[in-house]
Formats: C-alpha cells, structure tokens, sequence
C-alpha cells in the first residue's frame, strides 16, 4: 500500500506527542528545587523507555482487539506486534504509544521531590498494564464503556475524542493516590525553598506542550473539516484557561504570574482534549475559560486540605480532566441533527454517559493505583529518607546534579570519563600560572 497523506499525518503527530514528554520534563523540572531538577525530568524519560518496550511487547494488545471480560485485550493476540508487521496498523499503535508513554510522564509531578527513582522505574510498567492499558480498552477498544459494552450500552457511549478520562482524569487520580501514600515533604507548605527553581523552563515547557498537543488531538481527525475543528479548538481553549487563569490569580493574589500563564495553557489543554471534534470554538472558548478559572481555584486545595501534590497534577490534570469531560454533556455539538449536549436540545443522555464514564475511570484508577502504590511502598519501599531528601533527590539518586555553582564541586559524584576531571584540573593550573 503507498504512503498517503492520512499516513503521514499520523506519523507526524505522533513524533509532535512523543514530543511533548521531554516538554513535560522541562516543564516539571523548572517547577522543582535546583537539587531535584534532573531527578524530575528523568522520570519522563525513564517512562518514554519502560512504556515504549511494554507497548510493543503487550500493552498495544491489551488496549484493543478481543476483549477478556470487556476489561482488556488479550496481551497475547498481538505480542510483540508480530501479527502487525507489512500492515499500515503499525502506524496507529506507534501513535498509540505515544498516549500511554505522556500519561504515566504526567503522574510523576505528584511525587516530586521525594521519590526512590528505582521504585518509579517499578511502577511505571505495572501501572501502564494494570491500568492504563484496561482503561483505552474500555473506552476506545470496545470494552465496558463503548457503545456495545455492557456500562456503554446502559449509561450511553461516552465522548472522549483524545483521552479526557483515559489520560487526564486517569493520571490525575494516580497521581492524588501516590502524593497520598508517599506523604508530605518536609517543609510541606512551610519551606519557602520549596517553589519552582526555573520558570523559564516552565514557560518552554508549556510552549513544547502546545506544540505537540496539535498531534495529540488532531491525530486522529478524519477529514478536513474536523481537523479544522480541532486545530481552532486546541488553539482557543488553552488562550482562554491562560487568560481565566491570570484573571484569577490578579483577583485573587494581586499579581498575575508566569507560572500561571504556563499551567493556565496546560489546564485548558488538558479541558479540551475530550471534547476538541465536538464542540465549537466559541464553546472551547469558554470551556478554557472555565476550566482556568477552576483548576487555577483547584491547586490551592492541596494546602488547606493536607496533601502534597508536588506539582498540581491533581488541580491541573484531574479537576480539567474532570471539567472537560462531564462539559460535553452541556456543549457537545449535535450529530447529524440529533443528540448533542444539553444546551443544544439533546436533553440529559450523553450528561449521563459523560457521568458515568468519569466515575468509572476515577474509580478503576484508584483502586488499582491503591494496590500497586502500597504494594511497591511496603516491600521495597516508594519514599526516600529525609536525609536523601534534604540532600536532594538528584544526587541522592543519580549523584549528579542540574547546575555546577562557580565551580565549587557541587555537580555530583559522578565523573563520565577521567579525562573529564583531568583536562579540569590542568585548565584550572594554567589559570593559577597565568
């Protein structure tokens, strides 16, 4: 079969959201303390390769095909990807790859900070089978939320055009779970050094996120006009989260931040990712704005309400996640005439599938992130100590560190070469002679 454009267009957007985790590195790492920069951003890459190899090997597989008890695929159907070799399939479970790899990437910020990036490295690819995997099944394999699928055919089919549940409510949850069992940092709420070391890496970040979020939700588009749809929609929404965001922070703060421009683009992101081919771009508008506004309101719940989501995953992923989502019940744009949400006189039928796919997922996600969470924190244990954690999880963990301060020995232990130290040293001899 020849290379057609439609082919193309889906390799290209998977590379734009393979893209978007070393984007979410730089905007995790910047958020971070100077001494748990790297520790950060190797939580993305680490899940790019784990998740990678488990794709390939099963977890394409248990995403779709014949379903086991409408709950996943048989891991074993396409193992390896074997059965898809000189198939244009390959193309699709490349890009499906890439969904997987960012939504483990997202939990990570829960976490920051204080994490054994050994028991991360464990979690990553139990997480991806146990429920990522299940979860695409249900809602985009034909599982227990798709239209034929035992909850779908009672609650409704669910719209979720780019991931809403499977992906942001899905990681946002993880996330809620893991900050809950790995505890507070020291200095929670407290340690004024606590806040983000780099906000130029923050803004790259989000602007790396935009970026790739164009393949991330028009990936998928199957004609011209509801590529269209999507690329407006994925343009505006996030304006407006950035602008209810700021709106927010200057009422509420006094001043409007960088940082706050940042995660009001990722926040109105994450909102219009349900629902980006299904409503119109005054309705993903205004849906940005919303989902701004709330999430920006969101991320302070964590100080009054006691648990220490590092980096608002659960205020930015899983309060937009949950925004976006249950929004198409009231804006989903009528097809072909008929159904749409409430606000276009399709009355409360897809509010109800939007509901109950939005329960389903929180609640599969928590149960299942519970068991893992606690299984890896009580054996070998998911906390670092509070001395590592003092010292700072980059060189307690990978004995390096993001920044050599003037020279002061402060990059690590760890020497790549010995000619690295050597020339140092010389150089440093031929200044003293100088």
């Amino acid at each position: 079969m020849d290379l057609s454009a439609g082919h193309v267009w889906v390799m290209i957007s998977a590379a734009l959201v393979l893209l978007m985790t070393p984007g979410l590195a730089f905007f995790y790492g910047g958020m971070t303390r100077a001494k748990a920069a790297l520790n950060m951003m190797m939580m993305s890459f680490i899940s790019i390769g784990l998740v990678a190899v488990v794709w390939v090997l099963w977890g394409y597989s248990m995403s779709g095909g014949d379903g086991v008890a409408q709950l996943f695929g048989n891991p074993f159907a396409s193992f390896g990807m074997e059965g898809l070799l000189n198939t244009e399939d390959l193309i699709g479970a490349g890009y499906g790859a890439t969904f997987a790899i960012i939504t483990v990437a997202l939990i990570s910020g829960a976490i920051a900070d204080r994490a054994r990036f050994s028991s991360w490295a464990l979690f990553v690819p139990i997480w991806v089978t146990l429920v990522y995997c299940p979860l695409a099944f249900m809602i985009w394999g034909g599982g227990l939320l798709s239209a034929e699928g035992a909850i779908g055919s009672w609650a409704g089919e669910a719209i979720d055009f780019a991931g809403g549940t499977v992906v942001h409510i899905n990681a946002g949850m993880a996330g809620l779970i893991l900050a809950l069992i790995l505890g507070k940092r020291k200095g929670f709420g407290k340690d004024p050094a606590q806040r983000p070391h780099n906000i130029p890496f923050v803004m790259l970040g989000a602007a790396l996120l935009w970026f790739g979020w164009f393949g991330f939700n028009g990936g998928a588009a199957s004609s011209a006009e509801e590529a269209g749809l999507i690329w407006v929609n994925t343009m505006a929404a996030p304006a407006a989260a950035m602008l209810g965001w700021l709106v927010t922070e200057r009422i509420r703060d006094g001043r409007p931040t960088s940082l706050g421009a940042a995660s009001g683009v990722v926040a109105g992101l994450v909102a219009i990712t349900p629902a980006c081919a299904n409503v119109s771009p005054v309705g993903a508008i205004g849906l940005g704005a919303v989902a701004g506004v709330l999430a920006a309101l969101a991320v302070g719940l964590k100080y009054k309400l006691g648990y220490d989501d590092s980096l608002d995953v659960v205020g930015v992923h899983l309060v937009a996640g949950i925004v976006g989502t249950l929004a198409l019940g009231f804006i989903a744009l009528p097809a072909d005439g008929a159904g749409g949400g409430l606000f276009y006189g399709g009355g409360f039928a897809q509010l109800l599938a939007q509901v109950v796919a939005a329960v389903v997922s929180v609640a599969y996600c928590a149960i299942l992130t519970v068991i893992i969470g606690l299984a890896i924190h009580k054996t070998v244990g998911f906390r670092v100590s509070e001395e590592e954690e003092v010292t700072g999880v980059d060189l307690t963990q990978h004995a390096e560190s993001a920044y050599e301060f003037g020279g002061l020995g402060t990059g690590g232990t760890f020497v790549p070469h010995p000619a690295t130290d050597r020339s140092a040293h010389e150089g440093s001899k031929e200044e003293v002679t100088a």
